[in-house]
């Protein structure tokens, strides 16, 4: 029996208004998650990963800003609900872990009682109760000596444990939905692994949909279900992550993973990169947004290609190259 998706995402468009012209910087993005699935979005820096997740929370609202499409929680539908309503959302049904925790969290404010707040503002519980789940939420992420850390600040917790608390706080209200956006930056390769552990534990132990917004292959490859691959604020490429690894589709991440040292290759003197730089958001894509770095553009590319299921079925592409000869094309560039 097929699972309903909990978030659904379809052609989602944010612009910001410029000096010269809009910045177009989430181009049509549709995308599903269903409870228990990790959903990886990967890309290059400014590609769009962040400004996406943030706009689901409404966290991109000015008055220089714009959206278009739909977002579907529940009954919600996101980009039309009201700051208020919004902030009902927040936390008890979409939470999400930030960047840097360090920027993130009070600085001035106990983690016990950040947690606390966070449990306030959305349970009817009291104080005496609200103190108690912090402190088992601070257990549950693996934090030693709970009961005592909920008694310190920000500035007393490492980043590992900054991060570990960050995310006992997003999911203090066992939310449906929990955005990690680059939830192992700065960490070192231990404590990224224990981070990594302790988030694909809370989605299949708790159910929770989880959206992972990175740009390490070796991250999604860990421990993602289903993988967006995005360019110039486009998904050009969607697919299981065993089809992704097996059977890359785009060009573009094809790139990427060539871009991966890797031990059963020779040693080279310098990583392979993808040449030229990306588009502006405020360029107007008339054609593939990746023809001009692709080693591969043919006539075909001077048209928009949709983002379409050419080669298996759920592994979507936006590429307009014939899939007869990608395999060999990959090897080229990705062996």
């Amino acid at each position: 029996m097929t699972i309903e998706p909990v978030l659904s995402v379809e052609g989602l468009n944010v612009w910001f208004d410029g000096d010269v012209s809009p910045a177009h910087v989430v181009r049509d993005v549709s995308f599903e998650v269903r409870p228990g699935e990790i959903l990886a979005i990967v890309g290059e820096s400014g590609c769009g990963k962040s400004v996406t997740a943030m706009t689901l929370l409404g966290l991109t609202r000015s008055s220089n800003a714009r959206f278009s499409g739909t977002v579907r929680f529940g009954e919600h539908e996101l980009l039309s609900l009201s700051e208020p309503e919004l902030r009902a959302v927040r936390g008890a049904g979409i939470s999400m872990v930030f960047q840097d925790p360090l920027t993130s969290l009070n600085p001035v404010m106990t983690v016990g009682a950040q947690i606390e707040e966070m449990l306030r503002l959305h349970l009817p519980i009291s104080r005496s109760t609200a103190r108690r789940r912090a402190v088992e939420m601070l257990e549950t992420v693996g934090i030693a000596d709970a009961d005592r850390r909920a008694r310190q600040f920000p500035h007393e917790f490492s980043g590992g444990m900054r991060q570990r608390a960050m995310i006992a706080m997003a999911m203090s209200c066992n939310p449906p939905v929990l955005i990690a956006d680059e939830p192992t930056t700065a960490l070192d390769v231990t404590i990224q692994a224990q981070i990594l552990e302790l988030i694909t534990s809370l989605a299949h132990d708790r159910g929770s949909a989880v959206i992972l917004i990175t740009h390490d292959l070796g991250v999604v490859a860990e421990t993602a279900d289903v993988v967006a691959v995005m360019y110039a604020g486009e998904i050009v490429e969607l697919a299981t992550r065993d089809d992704l690894f097996s059977a890359p589709q785009h060009p573009y991440t094809w790139g990427l993973l060539a871009s991966i040292p890797r031990v059963d290759q020779p040693r080279t003197d310098r990583l392979p990169s993808i040449e030229g730089q990306p588009p502006s958001p405020s360029a107007v894509l008339s054609g593939c947004g990746f023809r001009d770095r692709c080693a591969f553009a043919f006539e075909a590319c001077a048209a928009h290609p949709l983002l379409e299921e050419r080669s298996s079925n759920r592994h979507l592409d936006r590429c307009q190259l014939p899939v007869s000869g990608r395999e060999e094309q990959r090897r080229a560039i990705y062996p």
